[in-house]
């Protein structure tokens, strides 16, 4: 096949924040087969030029009609917008790959990290679900040390980037922070509280059993990422002030017995894994080194002291609008090439 005739037409839906901006980023950096390139936003946006590496294109408002005739439609939007208009996207022919959270955790929808479950990818399936940045970031090195040790017990502590919150998380860290340092009160509206130099335990919200959304996502989404329905899985997730990139302090109990040795060699082979363990050398997983990496980076490994001969921890640190949104998506479209 040439590869005119294998290029696609690509359309991203939401192309005006933070995750579509990287969307279109990864198409390029990957070298994905764009023949055609088709942005669309709301309609206070459509009519914008918008400088992109596949030349200036214009903004355009969504229609059916505009993505119908499209390969493969990234959806960068809120989890209702997906809800009203997935659907009739994949029944007309196209491969949707949704970033929201409205089809995780339907059973009959594939939610995919492709260096972990590229198996779940069904060309019949036109409607593909992607995970929860928390998620993605966590299982590309906790799905390696399923296969080689098995988990019984996963126990995550995340440390997230206000870019989770998207672009006006970022800008509101950025400008409150100013306040702050110039003697001005700090406010809010991104978050629940102040976020310049503070620690807010709270992201989405609340459930009945005392968890967060976000925290329920990370064990709904694990339990069906690496086909384990029955995994016991605790998370903790709290908004840290920095930019991007999720950091995450794992605590593991395996089936097999596992050694930090043991755990580099298998990391050291995984795909999508940085291993950046030599503590002695200052050299391990930061938000600062992760950001704007493809790769997670895997640290700190070390036997746990509860858990013993079946127990480990690590540090893990992945830009989550690469890993954790954009770059996935775009790998998941790779599984259709």
């Amino acid at each position: 096949m040439s590869a005119a005739s294998s290029s696609k037409k690509v359309a991203i839906v939401g192309a005006t924040g933070a995750v579509g901006r990287e969307m279109i980023d990864v198409l390029h950096r990957r070298n994905f087969p764009v023949a055609e390139l088709r942005l669309l936003a709301s309609g206070r946006s459509a009519g914008k030029v918008v400088e992109t590496p596949y030349g200036a294109i214009t903004l355009q408002e969504y229609s059916l009609d505009l993505v119908k005739d499209c390969d493969v439609v990234l959806l960068a939007v809120s989890g209702d917008f997906a809800k009203a208009h997935a659907p009739a996207i994949a029944a007309a022919g196209p491969l949707v790959i949704d970033n929201s959270s409205a089809f995780r955790y339907d059973p009959e929808i594939p939610l995919i990290v492709p260096e972990i479950n590229a198996s779940a990818y069904d060309p019949a399936k036109r409607l593909i679900a992607n995970p929860n940045c928390t998620t993605a970031i966590a299982v590309v090195a906790l799905g390696p040390l399923h296969k080689a040790f098995g988990l019984k017990r996963v126990i995550v502590s995340t440390y997230q980037a206000t870019s989770g919150a998207g672009a006006e998380g970022m800008a509101e860290l950025e400008e409150q922070t100013r306040n702050v340092l110039d003697g001005k009160p700090a406010s809010n509206s991104v978050f629940r509280h102040p976020i310049p130099f503070n620690l807010i335990p709270q992201i989405d919200a609340f459930q009945d059993n005392g968890y967060t959304k976000e925290e329920m996502k990370v064990t709904w989404e694990t339990r069906k990422i690496l086909d384990l329905p029955d995994l016991a899985l605790s998370c903790t997730a709290v908004r840290i002030p920095t930019y991007r990139a999720h950091s995450e302090a794992i605590t593991v109990e395996t089936i097999q017995p596992v050694t930090p040795d043991a755990a580099r060699r298998v990391l050291s082979d995984a795909p999508g894994v940085k291993l950046t363990d030599d503590p002695a050398n200052g050299v391990y997983p930061m938000p600062l080194n992760a950001s704007g990496q493809f790769d997670v980076e895997v640290g700190r490994i070390r036997t746990n002291l509860v858990f013993g001969d079946h127990g480990l921890d690590l540090f893990v640190c992945g830009d989550q609008l690469l890993k954790g949104a954009a770059l996935n998506a775009v790998q998941i479209a790779e599984l259709a090439l």
